[in-house]
């Protein structure tokens, strides 16, 4: 029989999810070869990429869950979600679990947290163990790991183009126009930037939005008044000590954008070190609003992501795939920013002595 006619074969059942014995037998495949494409083994390398792209396919077609604890659990769920995250550190990973959090405890489900810590290891192994424990679906948080797998999977801030993946994402032109049209409004035209780390998806993405804006003002954004964090931390010290090289080399701009709210605090720290104020000197603006913002000395200008509704829309829409598989899920879901104007921005120099003179 053809790969196609196997495909075109009916499930034998009434709609409801399949287990691994019936799957195999729509394929008509091995159980073995059928689990090892889904648990995603290092065995399942030596089978064909199509017959592996054929079985993920059927088991998303045919609703196939795993079925390891089915005759204990109402309705063949385990009421149970895999989170997936960096780390779970102060800051953004904080507030977006706050929003998951609140949403899996009003649905009574429960959730196991896996950090991988950026190792490319435990991001492909952490999916198999998590299945293993019969979770009902994935959530990844700033994880763009291509999971492959059949079970319901949403991506907050992680444009993850696995097939089937709903993702949460942020609209970051629009964060990038919010931010450089205060400090182009407040007179700022020499402006230093702090680039985030290589390894967080939403980097080039916000990256690309600030060097089309920029453009868009005719500002110009100079390579040596560049910061390119090395590192993903939750430490100040992450923006403390490049903004220190920056200044010991150049002191000719009057701010800067960061990439997030933690380095900008570093920066923050580094400009007093320096003998320098903000933001009479220079005006800093941050991203994501984190808890502790609107509490520093000065309190922080910065681009608020709405990262607990971030949270909170993932989890839902998972839920919502968990419990109604035949429904179509979008690929994206944009999440729109806003401005948050604090104390850390002010006008430029330049433009304040002309408003004097004036």
């Amino acid at each position: 029989m053809s790969d196609d006619s196997k495909d075109k074969l009916d499930p034998p059942h009434n709609g409801e999810p399949i287990n691994l014995k019936q799957l195999a037998a729509i394929l008509q495949l091995s159980q073995t070869t059928v689990s090892l494409v889904l648990n995603n083994s290092p065995a399942a390398k030596s089978i064909p990429a199509h017959t592996r792209e054929r079985v993920f396919q059927a088991a998303r077609k045919f609703h196939y869950r795993p079925n390891y604890f089915a005759r204990s659990l109402r309705r063949n769920r385990s009421m149970s979600i895999g989170v997936m995250a960096p780390d779970l550190s102060e800051g953004y990973f904080t507030m977006v679990m706050n929003g998951v959090e609140e949403y899996l405890l009003r649905a009574q489900y429960f959730y196991f947290t896996a950090s991988h810590y950026w190792n490319h290891e435990l991001m492909q192994e952490y999916p198999r163990m998590l299945v293993e424990r019969a979770v009902d679906g994935f959530l990844l948080l700033n994880t763009p790991s291509e999971i492959r797998s059949p079970l319901p999977t949403v991506a907050i801030s992680a444009h993850n183009n696995s097939p089937g993946v709903t993702n949460i994402i942020l609209d970051h032109m629009r964060g990038a126009e919010l931010a450089l049209r205060h400090l182009y409004e407040l007179g700022h035209r020499k402006i230093a930037f702090v680039k985030g780390p290589n390894i967080i998806p939403d980097t080039e993405y916000r990256w690309r939005s600030i060097l089309e804006v920029a453009r868009q003002l005719d500002i110009k954004v100079q390579p040596d008044h560049c910061i390119q964090l090395d590192a993903d931390s939750w430490s100040p010290g992450v923006g403390y000590e490049p903004m220190r090289d920056l200044l010991a080399r150049a002191r000719d701009f009057t701010a800067i954008f960061c990439f997030n709210d933690i380095s900008a605090i570093g920066v923050i720290r580094a400009i007093y070190d320096a003998g320098l104020s903000v933001p009479e000197d220079i005006s800093v603006i941050g991203f994501d609003d984190i808890m502790s913002a609107a509490y520093h000395k000065p309190s922080l200008t910065t681009v608020r992501q709405p990262l607990r509704e971030m949270g909170r829309q993932g989890a839902q829409v998972l839920l919502d795939m968990i419990s109604q598989p035949e429904k179509q899920y979008p690929e994206e879901i944009v999440m729109q920013p806003e401005l948050i104007a604090r104390e850390s921005t002010g006008i430029a120099a330049a433009a304040q002595r002309g408003k004097r003179r004036a």
